[in-house]
């Protein structure tokens, strides 16, 4: 049995984990709050824009721009979106699960330091990496959407597809790889995006329109900027799930200190009541032999 001097010094080792880890859950807790409110704050503008290409569906020839049209993939373009540290479970891991799955040529641009050294250390194709803060500024984000479709249009890449941990709930977050470019026909693509929008199909605008310049033009402006709000919305979904499975992990590493700070309670205990039974036996034996 250990001694009481090295039992007492793992019971304050644990008890100061066990208040790292509360502090880190509250913290997590606050920035999962923070991170929920923006990814549900962004679908009312999201909806709109979606109706906006609803309406243009039926008006242009998407034939015309390059982010509608399929080509042979030869080359996929993946943006990997982790986190830049580590304390949050196996979100980071399930994501390098998906990536290990792939087989054909792809181009990775990374999104966080996990991904960044992840990708090094296995040697993959990693053409740049991009810092994203816990704001999730829609200027950071651009960035990296400009970034990759220059890329596409210059025909280095044939994809833009977004490996990033999908925010369900609390407790569940689901590695997932969702392609943003190219986008096929309108219609597929406002069935197939995230953001809640799938019912753009059913409630399409029959209202008769006038748009200026005209369709066309309209159109040219507005998928870019689209594709770029789409790829925020996907990363505030991603920061959301990292601050939740954070706080998931930082509170079972509490409940597990807590639970271990019982059991060495309970040794350190023993242990005292063994050393005061032997101390007894010796002041009794010693009696018995002097007498």
């Amino acid at each position: 049995m250990a001694s009481t001097r090295d039992i007492r010094r793992r019971i304050k080792s644990v008890k100061n984990t066990r208040q790292i880890t509360k502090a880190m859950e509250l913290v997590a807790a606050s920035k999962m709050k923070k991170a929920q409110y923006a990814a549900l704050a962004g679908r009312p503008y999201a909806q709109l824009l979606a109706d906006m290409l609803a309406a243009l569906s039926s008006r242009v020839d998407e034939s015309t721009h390059p982010f509608l049209v399929k080509r042979e993939v030869k080359t996929r373009g993946v943006i990997l979106v982790t986190t830049d540290k580590g304390l949050c479970g196996p979100l980071n891991a399930n994501l390098f699960k998906l990536v290990a799955e792939i087989k054909t040529p792809v181009k990775y641009v990374a999104v966080g330091r996990k991904g960044s050294q992840f990708l090094a250390r296995t040697r993959r194709d990693l053409i740049a990496d991009f810092p994203v803060t816990d704001r999730v500024g829609f200027s950071e984000v651009k960035a990296v959407a400009e970034f990759m479709v220059a890329k596409f249009l210059a025909g280095e890449v044939d994809t833009v597809e977004v490996l990033y941990p999908r925010f369900k709930n609390t407790l569940v977050q689901e590695p997932m790889c969702r392609p943003v470019l190219p986008l096929g026909s309108l219609r597929e693509f406002l069935d197939s995006i995230e953001t809640g929008t799938a019912a753009a199909k059913s409630r399409q605008d029959e209202r008769e329109m006038l748009i200026e310049p005209n369709p066309q033009a309209v159109l040219e402006a507005l998928l870019p900027f689209y594709v770029n709000r789409h790829l925020h919305q996907l990363m505030l979904s991603a920061k959301a799930s990292e601050h939740s499975a954070r706080m998931v992990a930082m509170k079972t590493a509490k409940d597990n200190a807590t639970t271990l700070l019982g059991d060495l309670t309970l040794e350190y205990n023993k242990a005292r009541q063994a050393g005061i039974t032997q101390e007894i036996l010796e002041i009794a034996s010693a009696q018995f032999a002097s007498s």
